[in-house]
């Protein structure tokens, strides 16, 4: 319930605090590759449940055409001038506070991973995320903006999914309050630092 009340109280004032940037990320969008501004993806939730997380869009309209939901990568041809900047400075996740609001995602869990996703670099082959281990464990927590390898090792690009899961898993259950609120802080630095994983971590 604490956690909860963290999220709902920090989530409320990230909103109102960022809404300058939110007019001035969404003009930039709208003049350079014009509407939408947003971009809606599956992600698995807590218990499995799929809910839609909300992001500013950085790739060029149907970017996933013809591939699917598959993991961004560094130079990624699809990304658009104002997506790199909105992605170097973990930006274009700025409207997914509204999915921390009404209860789909913490500010800090595991990776919000997208259902049917393929995992491109921890192998010669592409896996299902499904078939990573730890998968299942990582759906026993509500997913999160920042990850517990982003908040403890900002400086490494953790890319690899199941590196990324192990990782994930060990947040999944806290020990205690204290192990919360020090996640929290780290979590609100490193967004605000634009260091999280060099937003690697995160399609």
């Amino acid at each position: 319930m604490l956690k909860r009340f963290f999220d709902i109280f920090l989530s409320s004032i990230g909103i109102i605090g960022s809404s300058p940037l939110w007019i001035l990320f969404s003009l930039a969008i709208l003049l350079e590759d014009g509407w939408p501004i947003f971009y809606t993806l599956e992600r698995v939730g807590r218990n499995g449940r799929i809910f839609k997380a909300i992001k500013f869009r950085s790739m060029i309209k149907g970017a996933e055409k013809d591939t699917g939901p598959v993991q961004a990568v560094e130079n990624d041809s699809r990304v658009t001038k104002v997506g790199r900047l909105l992605r170097a400075t973990a930006m274009d996740e700025l409207p997914q506070l509204l999915n921390i609001l009404r209860g789909d995602m913490s500010f800090v869990g595991p990776r919000a991973l997208r259902p049917q996703e393929r995992e491109v670099h921890g192998s010669p082959d592409e896996m299902n995320i499904e078939d990573v281990p730890g998968y299942k464990e990582k759906l026993t927590a509500r997913q999160g903006l920042t990850g517990v390898a982003q908040v403890y090792f900002p400086g490494v690009a953790l890319r690899n999914t199941n590196s990324n899961t192990t990782f994930s898993i060990l947040k999944t259950n806290p020990s205690s309050s204290t192990s919360n609120s020090s996640s929290y802080r780290s979590s609100l630095h490193s967004k605000a630092s634009g260091k999280a994983g060099k937003k690697v971590l995160n399609s």
